[in-house]
């Protein structure tokens, strides 16, 4: 069994705007990947960007126009 890993989950509103979030992470080279929403949190449209602590920790300041943002392990 793999070990579970902490994630950051950035949760949006709407699908527009995870896909425009989608878009600018492409464009600026920061890494995640856009994901189902998972189970454990409830928000928005059922979409999620999902990325390391690593990651969200370098790009926490370029990170904007999202609903919320949550920790899990996965």
């Amino acid at each position: 069994m793999r070990e579970k890993k902490l994630y950051y989950i950035v949760t949006f509103s709407h699908t527009a705007e995870a896909m425009a979030f989608e878009k600018k992470c492409i464009s600026e080279n920061i890494s995640g990947r856009l994901i189902p929403l998972p189970v454990e949190i409830s928000a928005g449209c059922g979409l999620a960007w999902r990325m390391t602590k690593e990651e969200y920790e370098k790009y926490s300041e370029a990170i904007t126009g999202f609903e919320g943002i949550y920790t899990l392990k996965m």
